[in-house]
């Protein structure tokens, strides 16, 4: 498995995907660290690939942000050529091949979610090795090992727009107070038929969360 490089940007991060019925709810936090410094605390991890299409990236920031950009070429490949947009599934499914097909130089663990006129919301997980997993809700980054539990506990299937947007938020937030390599801001973006709806949590409205 690839690591990263002397001098490599690393996202560190904690990344968030949760479906509703009608949309999804996509988060991040905002930090980008290179070995124990930070390179930049208000980072946006979210990422258009299409109108309604968005992915969430973690690990090497020049490894995901390249296979961001051949996969929104393609996409755009895409409309032009079958004369409509693609679904979520073929915006993973691109994901999923760059990834495994160059498992072993890539360091990239990427979400893809949104929305399409075939599947509606959807969420799909491509961790590192590139596999693909159509899941409910998904977390990844550093800071994802701090939270499964409070995730598992909290989660239920048929939350609203509103509960899904405090559940991303409140995962992240705790996320951030244990991980060195997530912290900053929280972004958030909602995701449905009318289009996307970015959200901005600095870091002095974050949830409290207990730190003794």
């Amino acid at each position: 498995m690839a690591s990263l490089k002397p001098g490599e940007v690393n996202l560190g991060t904690t990344i968030m995907a949760v479906e509703f019925d009608g949309g999804v709810v996509i988060g991040a936090d905002s930090r980008t660290t290179t070995g124990p410094y930070i390179a930049n605390r208000v980072t946006d991890k979210l990422t258009k690939v299409h109108d309604r299409i968005y992915c969430c990236r973690s690990g090497s920031a020049a490894d995901t942000q390249a296979i961001a950009d051949i996969v929104q070429y393609h996409l755009q490949l895409y409309t032009a050529q079958h004369g409509e947009a693609p679904t979520v599934k073929v915006a993973a499914s691109l994901f999923q091949e760059i990834c495994y097909q160059n498992k072993n130089a890539l360091l990239a663990g990427i979400i893809v979610a949104g929305w399409d006129e075939r599947d509606g919301a959807s969420v799909y997980n491509v961790p590192l090795g590139g596999s693909l997993h159509r899941e409910t809700y998904s977390i990844g980054g550093s800071g994802s090992s701090y939270i499964y539990g409070y995730c598992d506990k909290v989660f239920r299937e048929g939350m609203g727009k509103e509960e899904c947007i405090e559940f991303v938020k409140n995962a992240v937030s705790l996320a951030m107070s244990r991980d060195g390599s997530s912290g900053g801001v929280v972004r958030l973006a909602v995701i449905t038929k009318d289009g996307v709806e970015r959200m901005f949590v600095p870091g002095n409205q974050l949830p409290p969360q207990y730190e003794g």
